[in-house]
This record gives C-alpha cells, sequence and structure tokens, in this order.
C-alpha cells in the first residue's frame, strides 16, 4: 500500500509558505484556501493524516454552508473533529454572526425595561393576574414569548419544571418574568418575592439567567432587579 506522505507529514515539517497559520499571519486570512482556515480551527490532525489534510477531507464530504449549518452533535459526529473542535467552529461562527449582527431571522431585542413593557403592555388592562415568560437568546433577542398561569401568584402553583423546560427546549439562554397586578399596587406581595426566589434558584440550577422580574400596573411597574431583589 503506497503512502501519502504529505498527508502523514506534520504541519511543522511542511515549508513555511504552506503552513496555514504562517500563510494567515503573512498574506491576510482572505488570501487562504477555505481548508486552510478549516485547518486553523480544527488545530491538529488525527493519527496519520496531518490537519490540513483532514480539513480537505471534511470539505470533500460536506460544502461549506452544509458544514457550518450543523449543530454541536453533527460536527462531533465526523471523524476527526470531535466535541473540542466543534466547540471551537461554533464558538467562532457565533462571534462572527454577532460582530457582524447577522440574523437568522428579525427578533425583537430586549435591551432595557421600556423593551420588556412593551412585550407585555397588553397585560396593564387585565383584571386578573397573569404570569408571562419571555425568552431570549445570547444575544438578547427574544426568542418567543409564553403566557404561563392566570390567577393570584402562589408558589404552589407555578411550576419552574414547566418554565424552564421550555427554556432548554428552545435553546434560550435566558429568561425575563413578567405579571401584572390588577389592584394598581406594584410593590410585591409576600407570595411574590416566594415565587421570584423559587425561580431564580431553580434558572441558576438549569443553567438559564434569570434577568429580571417585572410587575405591571396601569400606570407603573417594579422592577425586582432594580431592587436587587434578584
Amino acid at each position: 500500500m503506497l503512502i501519502n506522505h504529505q498527508t502523514t507529514r506534520k504541519i511543522k515539517e511542511l515549508p513555511l509558505a504552506e503552513r496555514p497559520r504562517e500563510k494567515l499571519a503573512e498574506r491576510g486570512a482572505k488570501n487562504l484556501k477555505d481548508s486552510e482556515l478549516l485547518a486553523i480551527l480544527l488545530g491538529s490532525g488525527n493519527k496519520g493524516k496531518n490537519v490540513l489534510c483532514l480539513a480537505e477531507e471534511i470539505f470533500g464530504k460536506y460544502s461549506k454552508k452544509k458544514l457550518l449549518n450543523l449543530d454541536f452533535g453533527g460536527l462531533s459526529a465526523i471523524k476527526g473533529i470531535g466535541a473540542a473542535k466543534a466547540c471551537a467552529i461554533l464558538a467562532g461562527q457565533e462571534l462572527v454572526k454577532r460582530a457582524l449582527a447577522i440574523k437568522e431571522e428579525t427578533l425583537p431585542s430586549i435591551r432595557n425595561i421600556n423593551d420588556i413593557i412593551a412585550q407585555a403592555v397588553y397585560l396593564r388592562e387585565k383584571q386578573r393576574e397573569h404570569f408571562l415568560v419571555l425568552y431570549l437568546n445570547g444575544r438578547g433577542e427574544m426568542i418567543f414569548k409564553k403566557p404561563m398561569f392566570v390567577g393570584t401568584l402562589n408558589a404552589n402553583l407555578i411550576h419552574p419544571r414547566e418554565i424552564f423546560a421550555l427554556a432548554l427546549g428552545n435553546k434560550a439562554a435566558s429568561v425575563i418574568f413578567v405579571h401584572n397586578h390588577p389592584s394598581g399596587n406594584p410593590e410585591p406581595s409576600p407570595s411574590d418575592l416566594a415565587v421570584n426566589k423559587r425561580l431564580v434558584e431553580a434558572g441558576k440550577i438549569m443553567g438559564v439567567g434569570v434577568i429580571d422580574h417585572i410587575i405591571l400596573t396601569k400606570t407603573s411597574f417594579f422592577s425586582f432587579k432594580q431592587k436587587r431583589l434578584m
């Protein structure tokens, strides 16, 4: 069986002009081939195959678009990539998306309390208490919102499992809680405080951040975060 010595040679054994990192430093990233860019992200090859040949082999099976549309499971399953390299590829891809403000779809950004209230303003007219959850991605954009409960808040009736199961199932990075007080008094009741504490603790366990909890009335609001009750 013939051995391709170019494949088995380590990157550091190649001439400087053929090493992806050195080429990038000298000529700039735009002058590298796709396989050379992928090789830099991969960092190393596998047994009997250097990283440049591994990258070329991967692109022989996957187009750029298909490769970058794979999730962690799909990437890590490719022979020669594995978990650590899949994380590097996904992290680099996400960083570029954020830097260039590339969005998969038009999603409302939640940057401040006014943005939160705008998503829940209809609660101000409700005659009963409604508990609403806003689910956000890592860029602070609202993926969706979900009414979870109607009636006076009670720690025994609010189930963290239902709230955070939706967060995990939809890959939400964080949540915001909003409920209304038809009485007109925005101050949290003892039950409100108990519910909030329980949910914040559950979020920490599940790895989902709780950004704020807002109580709305017709003319005012109360922010648990502003009052340092988170």
